[in-house]
C-alpha cells in the first residue's frame, strides 16, 4: 500500500471512530454506568477498599489471581487430546503434535495424502 492510501485509509478509520465515539457519548446506558462506576471508584477510594477486597466481600469462592494465568481446568468436560509422533519415511522427519494444525503435518498430508500420513503415526500418550 503507498503511503498517501495508508494515510487515506487511517483518516477514513479516524472519522469512523469519531462518529462512533459521538453516538456512544449520547447513549444513557453508557451515561449511567459511567456514573456508576465513578460512585463506585468514590465509595472504594473513602473506605480505602481495592477491587480485589469488593470482589472477595461479593464472592468469597472467588478463586485468586495469584494462581497462573490460563491453567488448564481438569474438571471440564472436554478431553485432553493425546500426542501423535509422525514419522515420515521418505526423509526420516519426525514430528509430534496434539492436533492436526501442524504446519510441516498439513505439508505432508498435502503432498502423500491424508490417510497415508495418518498411517505414519504413533500415539505416544
Amino acid at each position: 500500500m503507498s503511503l498517501i492510501n495508508e494515510y487515506r485509509a487511517t483518516e477514513e478509520a479516524i472519522k469512523e471512530l469519531q462518529a462512533r465515539l459521538a453516538n456512544l457519548s449520547n447513549d444513557d446506558k453508557l451515561k449511567k454506568e459511567l456514573e456508576f462506576e465513578g460512585k463506585l471508584r468514590n465509595l472504594m477510594g473513602e473506605y480505602q477498599k481495592s477491587l480485589r477486597d469488593i470482589i472477595a466481600l461479593l464472592d468469597p469462592e472467588a478463586k485468586s489471581s495469584k494462581g497462573p494465568r490460563g491453567a488448564v481446568k481438569t474438571t471440564g468436560t472436554k478431553r485432553a487430546r493425546k500426542v501423535k509422533q509422525y514419522k515420515n519415511p521418505h526423509n526420516g522427519e519426525v514430528i509430534e503434535t496434539k492436533g492436526g494444525n501442524h504446519k510441516t503435518l498439513k505439508e505432508w498430508k498435502a503432498k502423500w495424502g491424508g490417510d497415508v500420513v495418518e498411517g505414519w503415526a504413533t500415539l505416544l500418550g
